[in-house]
């Protein structure tokens, strides 16, 4: 049997609404030589009936619960088989001509371990979701670019710092070498801290302006979820610990302070972001998750410290050289807050 160029994993856990559209896409890509392998995290809405009966091309792997994003896709990548790793999520639409243009610029780049995506959003497909990520000073991250309009980007990059995880290309010879995702994330940040490893490793990430998906933002976790707040201040603490060069690490209790104070400001103002917070039902529940993620990030922080000395004798990209690379994609409070663009609120 013929081993497929690249394969495509993707996590499902009670996306049935998702996956017609998602799966349809998939069938109908211009670039035939895939597999793709479907993790089912104990989902109980009839997906797996819906895949039976309509989807049998799609390689089925069904875990008894919801393992989370992580460990989910490392599964699936113990059961693939391509030169190219795909992850995506089910709550996409892909244009047809997606993976053929993340596979040729993943071959005409051969010091890139990663290939971002082109993700907009599905209800406003000229709005960006994410042209790979940047990230804050303190470790924070999320999408390039997010909530403006693609038409008007006067310059577009082909380097960025990593992919989102949401609709990326790993080589598998990178990940042979980084391992894949950190189950102890279950979920978030885990794509920043494999790209980070990857970058610290020596591999460049490149867009693939032209490889086009369309996402339903925060179908699943939510976009002001309490598990989501949790999981994310406890995972971007990891995740620094992790990859940071020292004198970030050195500063990162007065750039977290800094971040919490606008956070703070934000919330009260009730601009970008914090104008979901206040419409939120679940006002003390998500200070609570909050709390509870920095406080479980900072006393279960001893192990990601081991992996850190462990890892960084691998490392061939020195501190200085990350830190510039950090700079260069660095994304601002405001930015993260959404508190410089309150015009596509159909983002979140």
């Amino acid at each position: 049997m013929k081993t497929p160029e690249a394969s495509i994993i993707i996590l499902n856990w009670n996306g049935l609404n998702h996956l017609q559209e998602c799966l349809e896409s998939l069938a109908k890509q211009s670039f035939k030589d895939f597999e793709c392998i479907l993790v089912d995290n104990g989902s109980t809405d009839g997906s797996l009936d819906f895949l039976a009966s309509n989807h049998k091309w799609v390689k089925l792997v069904k875990l008894p619960n919801n393992l989370g994003f992580a460990k989910g896709n490392n599964i699936g990548l113990k059961h693939s088989n391509g030169r190219y790793i795909v992850t995506l999520n089910n709550d996409t639409v892909s244009d047809k001509h997606w993976l053929a243009e993340l596979v040729k610029i993943a071959k005409q780049h051969p010091e890139a371990g990663m290939v971002a995506s082109r993700i907009c959003s599905y209800f406003n497909q000229d709005v960006i979701d994410s042209l790979g990520l940047k990230i804050c000073l303190d470790g924070m991250s999320r999408g390039a670019f997010r909530g403006q309009k693609y038409s008007t980007l006067r310059s577009i990059p082909q380097n960025v710092l990593l992919p989102s995880a949401c609709a990326a290309l790993y080589k598998k010879e990178m990940l042979d070498q980084t391992g894949f995702f950190d189950e102890s994330f279950f979920a978030y940040c885990e794509d920043t801290d494999l790209g980070l490893r990857g970058r610290r490793l020596g591999w460049k990430a490149i867009l693939a302006r032209n490889a086009v998906v369309y996402h339903k933002y925060s179908m699943t976790g939510g976009s002001f979820s309490p598990f989501k707040i949790y999981l994310v201040e406890r995972n971007h603490f990891w995740c620094t610990i992790k990859n940071f060069p020292t004198l970030l690490l050195l500063i990162l209790p007065i750039t977290t302070f800094i971040r919490y104070l606008f956070q703070c400001l934000i919330a009260i103002s009730g601009q970008g972001s914090g104008k979901d917070f206040k419409s939120s039902h679940s006002q003390k529940s998500c200070i609570s998750a909050f709390l509870r993620g920095i406080l479980h990030g900072i006393f279960h922080a001893r192990d990601k410290i081991h992996e850190r000395f462990f890892s960084s004798s691998f490392w061939k990209i020195s501190d200085d050289k990350m830190t510039k690379e950090i700079l260069v994609h660095r994304l601002s409070f405001p930015e993260l807050f959404d508190a410089r663009n309150n015009r596509n609120r159909d983002m979140t």
